[in-house]
């Protein structure tokens, strides 16, 4: 028996270590064929959220029992590694144990606390899977749709299989030694109760067969895996960590705010030299070589756990956009089409299987039935970052979705018919709605006092304390106009100085960089750009999430560094200060009104602003705050970002009626936000539904600044 286990475990071995290292180096190879990407700035910093996300999970415990969970099992797969050592040693003695600390029972107590941990973990995680396996009248409902199966299985049962080995070795191991329970406190019971009646021989034999078998399972994983470099559920014990340590963000957080401007060559494109610039370069991402490295290591990375997928709102709505499928459609076609990236010259390349030839002829994105990427997908995308902000392995999903729109506009002019009037709009007008620029200051002229216009009022904003930047939406949108105009109330009331730029305000460009058209925006924000070094901007306060996003997070990308703040947070600052005071209705019969708060994805997650709205809310008098099911990290996107709202939705159903839906069942009386996006959404969402009777006629969609004002204007 003892030969036997030993020719099969070696022999395994060095076949599973020999094709590990040549796979190891094929995904480095494939990785590499991907463009600069400037990842290495910061490395303590770097280092230390590496270690702060692998050792805290941070983003794996935002599922907190799936989180546990795998935190057991993940550090059974490291802590547990020097039993596999053991074995190896026990091949040959079965009461070999590991030099120096091999009978010290801080690490027998340990690795079996580890062990026993692993196994329900892993045994939970199974269940978990097993119960939400796609299936009924909806499989898409399951976060596990499209993930490759047998894979997951495979992986699951395979920690199962080297759990249950190492129980039962140390079983034995009690059984050979001299009957200690201290050095086996959780084991020792499999040793009296399996193995009681077995010899010494017998045991020794044991050893033999249960070592080899723990090899032999371990090894054969490594070979599967070696044979599959597309296995993500398996490789990303691996890779995720080199993808946390290079992600965008040195400081630990998410690639969301600001968005990455077109790279070439590594560097940002200088548009204001753009004729100097190679006319080979890709504007975008038009094959899958044109992803940056790191954009290669992310398709790698994916495990296919499908979190991306189950918060995706058009995914929730029955489009054809799945983050999760998006990488794996991804991973596959950079792998198959490796082969020709890398062959060395023409005539290898054209000995390569017809399979890769045809990969390599296969358009990146264009219609589902020939393309890598559906178009419909690519186009579905709100841009809302659920999917980054869920991902455990901190791959960026939203910038590989932008930079493949950026090609599709900027090259292909492959875009929905309906943004040639955004573009249009942007490009002549200033703003996506085509209107008139001299309308700009309508929205103040019932203002019961004035309002102070840079250019006009005042030579620079040095005189005033904010900027007030009005957007697009509070300039034109007649019921974002009523924020704008509460907003300026609100100000006045507390007697914070503020001007504005009027006609001489064009759109940030939010619109027109998250559609592809990333020449517009660098049209728009240059042009702004300009205007702020004139007039000496520097604090800024904005009522639309997007304009806040762009200029707190891009603007800085044009030389342009600006102190940006949210209508929300300063008007909260103000009521704490106690230069605004809420005052409670004077007719009872108002009171007990029930409020709930949509959180806007440019403002939440892409900015992490959830408290400020939800103080000012809580502290109206006569009001009781409803939180929907969905909010925070996980709320649920409105459907406008993305420049959809633009965009018609052909497929599925409509992500604002979903929302709409979802804030209507808390039963309140007002349905509160802080973007002007998100309130013609919504607005759009409630009417749709009062007219069907699924709402009252009663319930209003308004922002924060107009509830609040209303309960200020009680105490004038």
């Amino acid at each position: 028996m003892q030969i036997l286990a030993i020719v099969v475990s070696l022999a395994v071995t060095l076949v599973a270590v020999a094709l590990f290292g040549k796979t190891i180096g094929h995904i480095v190879s494939v990785i590499k064929l991907g463009q600069p990407a400037g990842r290495t700035d910061n490395p303590g910093k770097r280092t230390v959220t590496l270690a702060k996300e692998t050792l805290g999970h941070t983003r794996m415990l935002q599922w907190s029992h799936i989180g546990v969970m795998h935190w057991f099992v993940a550090f059974g797969f490291i802590g547990l590694f020097l039993t596999l050592v053991t074995a190896f040693g026990q091949l040959f003695d079965p009461h070999w144990a590991l030099p120096v600390i091999g009978h010290w029972f801080v690490f027998e107590w340990v690795s079996e606390a580890l062990t026993w941990t692993g196994l329900v973990s892993i045994v939970g995680l199974i269940i978990y899977r097993l119960m939400h396996l796609p299936k009924g009248d909806n499989p898409r409902s399951s976060r596990f749709y499209g993930s490759t199966a047998w894979q997951a299985y495979y992986v699951e049962y395979t920690i199962l299989g080297v759990l249950v080995c190492i129980l039962l070795l140390r079983g034995l191991e009690y059984q050979l030694g001299d009957g200690d329970k201290f050095h086996f406190p959780m084991t020792f019971f499999i040793g009296s109760g399996l193995f009681g009646g077995l010899s010494e021989h017998g045991l020794e034999n044991a050893v033999y067969l249960v070592a080899m078998i723990k090899i032999l399972i371990s090894f054969a994983w490594m070979i599967t895996i070696s044979l599959n470099a597309t296995m993500g559920v398996a490789w990303h014990r691996f890779t995720a960590w080199p993808n946390i340590w290079f992600k965008r963000k040195a400081d630990g957080g998410t690639a969301l705010g600001a968005l990455q401007p077109i790279m070439v060559n590594g560097a940002p494109i200088d548009f204001e030299n753009i004729d100097e610039l190679d006319e080979d370069a890709a504007l975008g991402v038009g094959k899958v070589e044109d992803f940056t490295w790191k954009g290669l290591l992310d398709f790698t990375t994916c495990t296919e756990c499908g979190r991306c997928q189950s918060q995706c709102p058009a995914w929730n709505t029955e489009k054809p956009l799945s983050p999760k499928l998006i990488m794996m459609g991804l991973r596959e076609h950079a792998y198959a089409k490796a082969p020709y990236l890398l062959a060395s010259d023409d005539d290898t390349r054209k000995s390569l299987p017809e399979l890769v030839l045809a990969e390599q002829d296969k358009p990146l994105v264009g219609p589902a039935d020939v393309a890598v990427i559906d178009e419909e997908a690519l186009w579905a995308c709100t841009s809302c970052g659920a999917c980054v902000q869920q991902c455990p392995v901190d791959i960026e999903h939203v910038d590989a979705i932008m930079d493949m729109r950026r090609y599709q506009v900027l090259i292909e002019s492959s875009f929905p018919s309906e943004l040639n009037g955004l573009f249009k709009g942007l490009e002549n007008k200033g703003n996506p709605w085509n209107m008139n620029p001299s309308g700009r200051m309508d929205w103040a002229k019932d203002l019961p006092f004035e309002v102070k216009q840079v250019g006009t009022d005042v030579e620079s904003l040095d005189e005033v304390e904010y900027l007030f930047w009005v957007g697009c939406a509070g300039a034109f949108e007649d019921r974002a106009k009523k924020t704008t105009q509460a907003v300026a109330e609100l100000l006045n009331i507390a007697g914070v100085t503020f001007a504005v730029l009027g006609d001489g305000e064009t759109c940030t460009g939010d619109p027109a960089r998250r559609s592809g058209n990333e020449f517009v925006f660098q049209q728009l924000a240059m042009q702004n750009a300009e205007v702020f070094k004139e007039t000496k901007v520097r604090k800024v306060v904005s009522t639309c999430a997007h304009c806040f996003n762009t200029l707190k997070n891009e603007y800085s990308q044009l030389g342009v560094e600006l102190d940006v703040i949210h209508h929300t947070q300063l008007l909260n600052r103000l009521v704490r200060d106690g230069k605004l005071t809420p005052v409670a209705p004077a007719d009872s019969s108002l009171n007990g009104q029930t409020i709930t708060y949509h959180d806007p994805c440019y403002l939440g997650r892409h900015n992490q602003v959830y408290d400020a709205p939800r103080e000012l809310l809580d502290i109206i008098p006569g009001a009781q705050y409803a939180e929907m099911p969905r909010n925070q990290t996980k709320s649920f996107c409105c459907g406008a970002g993305g420049a959809r709202m633009w965009m018609e939705e052909k497929l599925g159903t409509r992500i604002n009626l979903n929302r709409t839906t979802e804030a209507v069942e808390t039963g309140a009386d007002k349905i509160a936000t802080g973007c002007p996006f998100c309130r013609v959404m919504l607005s759009d969402g409630l009417t749709a539904k009062q007219a069907d009777g699924s709402a009252r006629e009663s319930v209003e969609v308004q922002d924060v600044a107009q509830l609040l004002l209303a309960s200020v204007k009680r105490g004038e």
